[in-house]
């Protein structure tokens, strides 16, 4: 099998510090057609990952030099985004929330097995594409106009009134799929699996902060927001054209 125009070839970035982990998860992955790279150093990893383009970024978070957090800070404070599957050989809770806080797209607890990961990374993959591409046709010139908002999809950036806003990885996922999918209602459970892909009960304040950032940046009444709206005693959705006056 061999990479066309139409399906390129996935390029994979692995930063752990493990050699004996590194081998054996690019043997697998190389097995079923991804391209990998290996870096076994923090801030050697960083540097790759910054100055080349990836699919995605299988991230320790123990490393030498620099650790697993501070790369995923910085990853997110570039122009680009790579998405980034964490490993740990932490169990905390805390730590986990605080990977996911900073932009990972998911995470593993070590010791997991390859088949797991292989999983996870296809999910991310499915994710993305569903994401960016809910319909299976490009936005044209990948813009996407709603009311005030301007979404550029390819470049994963949004204006409103024509003002640039920054949003986090996390915001940005939300608005892309709310307004992809106007008027459709999600559960916050529903919005764990397809923006955090897990699935955990009591994770419901990590759905409502990211909301109600996204809300702060892009509502001119966050109390009484005009994009997303709360769909009471289940979860949240995206207004009709019709509701915008469209």
């Amino acid at each position: 099998m061999t990479a066309t125009d139409n399906h390129p070839l996935k390029r994979i970035l692995i930063i752990e510090d493990d050699k004996e982990i590194a081998d054996l998860v690019s043997l697998h992955l190389n097995d079923l057609h991804f391209d990998t790279v290996h870096s076994s150093d923090g801030k050697q990893g960083l540097t790759i990952a910054l100055e080349n383009p990836f699919d995605l970024i299988v991230l320790d978070l123990m490393l030498p030099t620099i650790d697993g957090f501070e790369i995923c800070r910085r990853l997110r404070g570039a122009q680009s985004y790579t998405p980034i599957l964490m490993l740990t050989s932490r169990t905390e809770e805390l730590d986990r929330v605080v990977g996911l806080e900073l932009g990972a797209d998911d995470y593993l607890t070590k010791p997991f097995s390859i088949r797991e990961l292989i999983a996870r990374i296809k999910a991310i993959f499915r994710r993305i594409e569903s994401i960016t591409n809910p319909s299976g046709k490009e936005v044209e010139n990948g813009l996407r106009k709603i009311g005030d908002l301007e979404i550029d999809v390819r470049k994963r950036k949004i204006s409103l009134a024509g003002k640039p806003i920054e949003l986090t990885v996390k915001e940005f996922d939300l608005l892309e799929l709310f307004s992809s999918n106007p008027g459709r209602a999600y559960s916050r459970a529903k919005l764990l699996a397809l923006v955090w892909g897990y699935q955990f009960e009591g994770y419901d304040h990590t759905v409502n902060s990211h909301i109600n950032r996204l809300r702060s940046k892009i509502e001119n009444d966050p109390a009484n927001p005009m994009y997303i709206r709360t769909v009471w005693g289940y979860g949240y959705r995206f207004a009709e054209p019709k509701e915008l006056g469209e």
